[in-house]
């Protein structure tokens, strides 16, 4: 590891030991392929970003947002930027996965089999799909 991808990598992993609860909480779900065998990862780098979980196999972004992040315009340029580099973003609120994990695991899982494919906007749940899917 040189340069950039030092750096990045050293940032991701100061950026894993700030979790919130509902991020660590849901990494508890997701992490050794524990939701239905699929792989998900911490603060991933794409482009200047970390997404909060990855599942690389399907280039699924997964976000936890707090109140902090309704209607920002940063959020909305990270999500087309993420987009552009043909990533589906799927945001979810904090409070979501404290009091209904369940339903938050759910909507991943339809999202990482396909079952989400359609643009969805609403107040609880945002779910961009990729403008292009990236073969791997």
């Amino acid at each position: 590891m040189r340069g950039e991808n030092a750096r990045r990598t050293k940032r991701a992993r100061a950026l894993r030991q700030v979790e919130n609860e509902a991020e660590e909480i849901l990494w508890q779900e997701l992490r050794g392929r524990r939701l239905n065998g699929h792989k998900f990862v911490r603060q991933l780098p794409i482009g200047p970003y970390y997404a909060d979980f990855a599942c690389r196999q399907v280039n699924l972004v997964l976000e936890v947002d707090g109140s902090q992040h309704a209607h920002q315009s940063r959020d909305r340029f990270r999500d087309e930027t993420m987009n552009a580099n043909g990533w589906s973003v799927l945001r979810v609120w904090h409070a979501d996965v404290l009091r209904d994990r369940g339903v938050v695991l759910d909507m991943v899982v339809a999202a990482v089999e396909g079952r989400l494919a359609e643009r969805m906007l609403s107040s609880e749940v945002k779910f961009l799909p990729a403008a292009r899917q990236v073969e791997r």
